[in-house]
């Protein structure tokens, strides 16, 4: 048995079988009957007869899912920087993270139509629960990250985790996404998880951290949505966070969430691929061996670029300038567009309820607050 077996997706061999196992399943039908509405039962088991491999799922139904989703969902989605990578080499793409399994999806299709090398991506089996959705999962080249362990299991998990990574960019040279922290941010304050970059770093085999990471060509990712169309989902737990209260999780909020996200109407989506990771690695080795420290000064680097190349929409800055009572970005944006974002606002949360008005509207503003801190810094 592999050592990677219980975490891996699938390999190009196994597709066939799990595809056929999975024909008939409702859901499966459902998702073919949304990409392809036009195909016949024929035409549908003729498509499924000639998916041999991971890639092939990919090009044949997930990619004309997608563009269906942008379609129905979306103005658009456009993108920058993809110029930066070589065709033929993997890398390791940190990226914020604002929707269960559009941001990582997005990133593939324009790999996909860029001709680069597509990722393996990390998932939380918070979300596979169910066998369909890992399958579905493995499919489409995600590998399972274990949640709710034990601090010895969690020790285990992503020491593994971590050689698996290596693993698929090293031997396989097949690129890597990971979310830069834990979960989807909530707040539109994207920041990098260190216990992320520390799971990384697990599998090191070099005298110095950060000539480990260099040989992983670490990316960071920056998506931005004009509209997150889970915006109104995310608000319960980040009012428990204000009130300093504990949060629990509905039995089925990770799947209403990830519904909410594909369905939801988003505007216009920007994902712009971030430089190398190279002499910013040399310039925290040489400024200090505390790995903890290296750690942190790597976090801040990933940082300013997710931020700096973050895009920003109208409504980002209209909730700025709303929450601030002020006109500073009246230029970014139309009155028409303020009005959208003021009539979404009314529809998505109670406007006598202030803090919680407040709370919706940082979400949009935080943005532009850390691009303003970052010019500023």
């Amino acid at each position: 048995m592999s050592k990677f077996d219980s975490i891996r997706f699938y390999h190009d061999e196994e597709v066939q079988k799990v595809l056929q196992n999975i024909a008939h399943h409702p859901m499966l039908k459902s998702l073919i009957d949304y990409t392809f509405p036009e195909y016949s039962e024929e035409q549908v088991q003729n498509l499924l007869n000639n998916i041999h491999s991971i890639r092939d799922f990919q090009s044949k139904i997930i990619y004309h899912t997608l563009q269906q989703v942008l379609k129905n969902t979306s103005e658009g989605l456009s993108s920058s920087g993809f110029d930066k990578l070589d065709d033929h080499t993997s890398y390791l793409f940190i990226s914020n993270h604002r929707d269960i399994l559009l941001d990582t999806s997005f990133l593939n299709i324009l790999l996909m139509e860029h001709g680069k090398i597509m990722t393996g991506s990390a998932v939380g089996d918070n979300l596979v629960q169910k066998q369909l959705f890992m399958d579905l999962a493995k499919l489409n080249r995600n590998f399972i990250v274990k949640r709710g362990l034990s601090p010895r299991e969690l020790l285990e998990s992503s020491k593994l985790l971590s050689e698996y990574m290596y693993h698929l960019l090293k031997e396989d040279n097949r690129s890597v996404w990971i979310a830069q922290r834990e979960g989807r941010t909530k707040d539109g304050n994207d920041a990098t998880h260190q216990g992320v970059l520390k799971m990384i770093g697990m599998a090191c085999n070099e005298e110095s951290m950060m000539d480990y990471f260099k040989k992983l060509r670490i990316v960071p990712v920056s998506i931005s949505y004009e509209y997150d169309p889970t915006d109104k989902l995310k608000m319960p737990q980040l009012m428990a966070k204000m009130a300093d209260e504990l949060y629990i999780k509905d039995k089925n909020e990770d799947f209403l969430n990830l519904m909410s996200g594909v369905v939801g109407q988003k505007k216009r989506i920007h994902l712009h691929i971030g430089d190398v990771l190279d002499t910013d690695l040399d310039v925290i080795k040489n400024e200090t061996t505390n790995v903890n420290k290296q750690i942190q000064m790597l976090s801040k680097v990933i940082d300013e670029q997710i931020i700096a190349n973050y895009k920003l929409w109208p409504t980002n800055y209209i909730a700025y300038d709303l929450l601030n009572d002020t006109n500073r970005f009246a230029n970014e944006y139309t009155e028409k567009e303020k009005q959208l974002f003021l009539r979404r606002l009314e529809l998505k949360v109670d406007k006598c309820n202030e803090p919680m008005v407040d709370t919706f509207l940082e979400m949009y503003a935080n943005p532009v607050v850390n691009k303003l801190k970052l010019s500023h810094a």
